[in-house]
């Protein structure tokens, strides 16, 4: 009865410690941003000038905050661990320990794969290293990214030997090694989508908040107590980093932090075996990653004719006169609404 209880607790009082830490942790790692000039490059008027005109104001904050919430998350992770190493069996160190094969191996090896992939990004845009100076080219941003997503899908075929996908009132489909491509697109897509999200203040930090909640709770109600528990440590983590990131922004994410989150996530989706349910959970990722590609396909098809003043959506709706802080609250109120009727969808389906 101890354990079990003790196990209840773990969730809310990891959230909390993690809050703690990264709330804690947020004002050195930002001195240490401003003393090394890691600040953020906006887009040129002559490149991008809607954008240079919307975010001018925006250049040279601190970038690369978002290295505290996969941090955090480590340090919570590797303390429980080592405490577990340290007081043997029965402690309430390795009564909590999340370092699990089935459940959690995979989406922290992968996620801090993807953070260190975003942080050298986030370096060679900050030099003004790269084409354009912006960072690592497009091609090897995806090819690193498709690779991380690769061996998540190797480990979940053959190690975990998971080759089904459930959808919703209807049951499970065996895929077969159809599983492989499968996954690898569902993780690459959500990287993309969280990433593309990142551009208002605290917009992708907050949609992201609502959707591991979500999975926190799917996880927890299929029996899978880490993997819902380190949803939670994210969130505490989350929380500090956005204490931060709201209007005006005194950091930003930075693709350290949205690739490692948008890995996670979909990580969890593969793992409670909703990726269906992901359209819905995290449909604002999905609906900015959709508006680019209706600008780019437009511009193409269309002899440069653009659909939205600009994309994503979000500096659309920016151009078209909507204040950022209204933007960014409307688009949590919308993913806090969503995410509750994916978990309700995965609870009763």
């Amino acid at each position: 009865m101890y354990q079990d209880l003790s196990l209840a607790v773990r969730p809310l009082a990891l959230l909390a410690a993690a809050f703690a830490a990264s709330a804690a942790g947020m004002p050195l790692l930002i001195r240490l941003l401003r003393r090394y000039k890691m600040g953020k490059s906006i887009r040129t008027a002559a490149d991008a000038p809607v954008m240079h005109a919307l975010h001018a104001k925006k250049a040279g904050t601190p970038t690369m905050g978002g290295m505290i919430i996969w941090i955090v998350t480590l340090l919570v992770v590797g303390v429980l661990e080592l405490g577990c190493l340290a007081f043997g069996e029965g402690s309430l160190a390795c009564t909590w320990s999340l370092w699990n094969r089935a459940q959690t191996w995979v989406p922290i090896g992968l996620m801090v794969a993807a953070a260190l992939v975003g942080l050298v990004d986030d370096y060679l845009n900050v030099i003004h290293s790269g084409p354009k100076g912006g960072g690592l080219r497009v091609r090897h941003r995806l090819l690193l990214y498709t690779a991380i997503a690769v061996v998540g899908a190797w480990w979940f075929y053959t190690k975990l030997e998971w080759s089904v996908i459930g959808i919703p009132f209807v049951g499970n489909i065996d895929l077969g090694w159809w599983y492989v491509p499968f996954f690898i697109l569902v993780v690459v897509a959500t990287q993309h989508s969280v990433n593309v999200t990142d551009g208002l203040d605290g917009l992708a930090g907050g949609t992201l908040l609502s959707s591991f909640a979500a999975y926190a709770a799917i996880a927890w109600s299929q029996g899978r107590f880490d993997a819902a528990t380190l949803c939670t440590i994210m969130i505490g983590a989350l929380m500090g980093f956005l204490w931060y990131n709201v209007n005006p922004a005194d950091v930003f994410m930075g693709d350290t932090g949205v690739m490692a989150m948008g890995t996670v996530l979909a990580l969890m989706a593969m793992l409670t075996n909703t990726p269906l349910l992901l359209i819905l959970i995290g449909l604002p990722f999905v609906v900015e990653s959709a508006s680019v590609l209706i600008q780019v396909t437009s511009k193409k098809l269309r002899g440069g004719k653009k659909v939205f003043i600009s994309a994503p959506l979000h500096h659309h709706l920016e151009a078209s006169g909507w204040s950022e802080p209204r933007i960014v609250m409307r688009s949590w109120m919308i993913s806090f609404v969503l995410a509750g009727l994916g978990t309700v969808l995965a609870l009763i389906g």
